[in-house]
Protein backbone atom coordinates (compact mmCIF):
# COMPACT_ATOMS: atom_id res chain seq x y z
CA UNK A 1 0.00 0.00 0.00
CA UNK A 2 1.33 3.44 -0.99
CA UNK A 3 0.47 6.75 0.65
CA UNK A 4 1.40 9.66 -1.58
CA UNK A 5 1.66 13.24 -0.35
CA UNK A 6 3.62 15.53 1.93
CA UNK A 7 3.27 15.39 5.71
CA UNK A 8 2.88 19.15 5.93
CA UNK A 9 -0.65 18.47 4.67
CA UNK A 10 -2.94 17.70 7.63
CA UNK A 11 -4.96 15.40 5.36
CA UNK A 12 -1.93 13.28 4.47
CA UNK A 13 -0.76 13.23 8.07
CA UNK A 14 -4.11 12.08 9.50
CA UNK A 15 -4.07 9.13 7.09
CA UNK A 16 -0.46 8.20 7.92
CA UNK A 17 -1.12 8.31 11.67
CA UNK A 18 -4.34 6.33 11.25
CA UNK A 19 -2.54 3.64 9.27
CA UNK A 20 -0.17 3.27 12.20
CA UNK A 21 -3.00 3.04 14.70
CA UNK A 22 -4.81 0.31 12.78
CA UNK A 23 -1.58 -1.57 12.09
CA UNK A 24 -1.70 -1.58 8.29
CA UNK A 25 1.76 -1.52 6.66
CA UNK A 26 2.37 1.03 3.93
CA UNK A 27 5.06 2.95 2.07
CA UNK A 28 5.00 6.72 2.29
CA UNK A 29 5.99 8.65 -0.84
CA UNK A 30 6.55 12.34 0.04
CA UNK A 31 5.59 13.84 -3.32
CA UNK A 32 4.50 17.47 -3.48
CA UNK A 33 1.48 18.53 -5.53
CA UNK A 34 3.34 21.78 -6.26
CA UNK A 35 7.01 20.88 -6.68
CA UNK A 36 6.50 17.38 -8.14
CA UNK A 37 3.29 17.83 -10.12
CA UNK A 38 4.23 15.50 -12.98
CA UNK A 39 5.46 12.78 -10.63
CA UNK A 40 2.24 12.99 -8.64
CA UNK A 41 0.15 12.98 -11.82
CA UNK A 42 1.78 9.69 -12.85
CA UNK A 43 0.22 8.05 -9.78
CA UNK A 44 -3.01 10.06 -9.76
CA UNK A 45 -3.84 12.33 -12.72
CA UNK A 46 -6.16 14.38 -10.47
CA UNK A 47 -3.06 15.30 -8.38
CA UNK A 48 -4.88 15.30 -5.05
CA UNK A 49 -3.17 14.66 -1.73
CA UNK A 50 -3.45 12.33 -0.05
CA UNK A 51 -3.58 9.59 -2.62
CA UNK A 52 -3.63 5.97 -1.48
CA UNK A 53 -2.77 3.15 -3.89
CA UNK A 54 -4.11 -0.13 -2.54
CA UNK A 55 -2.33 -3.45 -2.74
CA UNK A 56 -4.65 -4.24 -5.66
CA UNK A 57 -3.50 -1.12 -7.51
CA UNK A 58 -6.69 0.88 -6.96
CA UNK A 59 -6.12 4.61 -6.52
CA UNK A 60 -8.14 6.33 -3.78
CA UNK A 61 -8.20 10.02 -2.87
CA UNK A 62 -9.68 12.32 -0.21
CA UNK A 63 -8.57 11.57 3.33
CA UNK A 64 -12.06 10.90 4.68
CA UNK A 65 -12.83 8.36 1.95
CA UNK A 66 -9.44 6.71 2.43
CA UNK A 67 -10.01 6.44 6.18
CA UNK A 68 -13.42 4.88 5.61
CA UNK A 69 -11.72 2.20 3.50
CA UNK A 70 -9.01 1.62 6.11
CA UNK A 71 -11.58 1.20 8.87
CA UNK A 72 -13.12 -1.65 6.88
CA UNK A 73 -9.72 -3.34 6.67
CA UNK A 74 -8.84 -2.92 10.34
CA UNK A 75 -9.48 -5.60 12.98
CA UNK A 76 -12.54 -4.73 15.09
CA UNK A 77 -10.46 -3.87 18.15
CA UNK A 78 -8.35 -1.38 16.18
CA UNK A 79 -11.03 0.42 14.21
CA UNK A 80 -11.09 4.17 14.64
CA UNK A 81 -14.84 4.66 14.29
CA UNK A 82 -17.07 4.01 17.33
CA UNK A 83 -19.73 1.31 17.16
CA UNK A 84 -22.74 2.84 18.89
CA UNK A 85 -24.86 5.41 17.07
CA UNK A 86 -24.57 7.97 19.90
CA UNK A 87 -20.78 7.75 19.94
CA UNK A 88 -20.68 7.78 16.13
CA UNK A 89 -22.74 10.97 15.89
CA UNK A 90 -20.54 12.61 18.53
CA UNK A 91 -17.45 11.55 16.61
CA UNK A 92 -18.86 12.88 13.34
CA UNK A 93 -19.56 16.26 14.92
CA UNK A 94 -15.99 16.55 16.18
CA UNK A 95 -14.60 15.38 12.85
CA UNK A 96 -16.65 18.01 11.05
CA UNK A 97 -15.20 20.71 13.27
CA UNK A 98 -11.63 19.42 12.90
CA UNK A 99 -11.92 19.20 9.12
CA UNK A 100 -13.48 22.67 8.96
CA UNK A 101 -10.49 23.97 10.94
CA UNK A 102 -8.14 22.28 8.47
CA UNK A 103 -10.03 23.57 5.44
CA UNK A 104 -10.16 27.15 6.67
CA UNK A 105 -6.49 27.10 7.67
CA UNK A 106 -5.54 25.85 4.21
CA UNK A 107 -7.72 28.50 2.55
CA UNK A 108 -5.97 31.26 4.47
CA UNK A 109 -2.52 29.88 3.68
CA UNK A 110 -3.36 29.65 -0.01
CA UNK A 111 -4.90 33.13 0.02
CA UNK A 112 -1.72 34.69 1.39
CA UNK A 113 0.89 32.57 -0.42
CA UNK A 114 -0.64 31.83 -3.83
CA UNK A 115 -2.89 34.81 -4.59
CA UNK A 116 -1.25 38.14 -5.49
CA UNK A 117 -1.85 40.81 -2.81
CA UNK A 118 -3.80 43.02 -5.21
CA UNK A 119 -6.27 40.19 -5.79
CA UNK A 120 -6.87 39.29 -2.16
CA UNK A 121 -10.38 40.14 -0.99
CA UNK A 122 -10.39 41.26 2.65
CA UNK A 123 -14.10 40.58 3.33
CA UNK A 124 -13.55 36.99 2.20
CA UNK A 125 -10.44 36.66 4.36
CA UNK A 126 -12.36 38.04 7.37
CA UNK A 127 -15.16 35.54 6.78
CA UNK A 128 -12.76 32.58 6.61
CA UNK A 129 -10.96 33.77 9.74
CA UNK A 130 -14.29 33.94 11.54
CA UNK A 131 -15.16 30.40 10.46
CA UNK A 132 -11.76 29.19 11.63
CA UNK A 133 -12.14 30.84 15.03
CA UNK A 134 -15.62 29.37 15.43
CA UNK A 135 -14.40 25.87 14.60
CA UNK A 136 -11.69 26.08 17.24
CA UNK A 137 -13.98 27.66 19.81
CA UNK A 138 -16.36 24.70 19.45
CA UNK A 139 -13.50 22.19 19.44
CA UNK A 140 -12.13 23.75 22.61
CA UNK A 141 -15.51 23.13 24.23
CA UNK A 142 -15.51 19.49 23.08
CA UNK A 143 -11.96 18.83 24.26
CA UNK A 144 -12.51 20.55 27.60
CA UNK A 145 -14.73 17.77 28.96
CA UNK A 146 -11.91 16.44 31.15
CA UNK A 147 -11.49 12.97 29.60
CA UNK A 148 -8.13 11.97 28.16
CA UNK A 149 -9.71 11.12 24.81
CA UNK A 150 -12.83 12.43 23.17
CA UNK A 151 -14.94 9.35 22.45
CA UNK A 152 -13.45 6.26 24.08
CA UNK A 153 -10.69 5.11 26.39
CA UNK A 154 -8.26 5.05 23.48
CA UNK A 155 -7.64 7.50 20.61
CA UNK A 156 -10.10 7.24 17.74
CA UNK A 157 -10.37 9.20 14.50
CA UNK A 158 -11.95 12.20 16.22
CA UNK A 159 -8.87 12.45 18.46
CA UNK A 160 -6.41 11.98 15.60
CA UNK A 161 -8.01 14.54 13.35
CA UNK A 162 -8.46 17.12 16.12
CA UNK A 163 -4.82 16.87 17.17
CA UNK A 164 -3.60 16.96 13.56
CA UNK A 165 -5.75 20.00 12.78
CA UNK A 166 -4.46 21.88 15.83
CA UNK A 167 -0.84 21.05 15.04
CA UNK A 168 -1.27 22.21 11.44
CA UNK A 169 -2.96 25.49 12.33
CA UNK A 170 -0.31 26.21 14.95
CA UNK A 171 2.39 25.64 12.35
CA UNK A 172 0.91 28.14 9.89
CA UNK A 173 -1.46 30.48 11.79
CA UNK A 174 -0.34 30.54 15.43
CA UNK A 175 -0.83 34.31 15.51
CA UNK A 176 -4.51 33.89 14.64
CA UNK A 177 -5.43 30.90 16.85
CA UNK A 178 -3.57 31.54 20.11
CA UNK A 179 -2.81 28.58 22.42
CA UNK A 180 -3.51 30.78 25.44
CA UNK A 181 -7.12 31.08 24.27
CA UNK A 182 -7.44 27.31 23.73
CA UNK A 183 -5.80 25.70 26.79
CA UNK A 184 -7.72 22.42 26.51
CA UNK A 185 -6.71 21.96 22.87
CA UNK A 186 -3.12 22.86 23.69
CA UNK A 187 -2.97 20.19 26.42
CA UNK A 188 -4.84 17.65 24.32
CA UNK A 189 -2.49 18.19 21.39
CA UNK A 190 0.59 17.69 23.57
CA UNK A 191 -0.85 14.40 24.84
CA UNK A 192 -1.59 13.16 21.34
CA UNK A 193 1.68 14.34 19.78
CA UNK A 194 3.62 12.39 22.42
CA UNK A 195 2.16 9.08 21.20
CA UNK A 196 4.46 6.94 19.02
CA UNK A 197 1.92 6.90 16.18
CA UNK A 198 2.14 10.69 16.01
CA UNK A 199 5.87 10.93 16.58
CA UNK A 200 6.47 8.61 13.64
CA UNK A 201 4.77 11.09 11.29
CA UNK A 202 5.89 14.55 12.35
CA UNK A 203 5.96 17.07 9.46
Amino acid sequence: MRLIGMLDSPYVRRVAISLNFVGIPFVHEPVSVFRNYDTFAAANPVVKAPTLVTDDGITLMDSTLILDYLDRLAPPDRRLTPDTIAAFVHSQRILGLALAACDKSVQLVYEHTLRPPERQHQPWIDRVRGQLRSAYRLLESEVGSGSAWLIAARPLQADISTAVAWHFTQSVLADLIAPAEHPALFTFSKRAEALPEFLAWTP
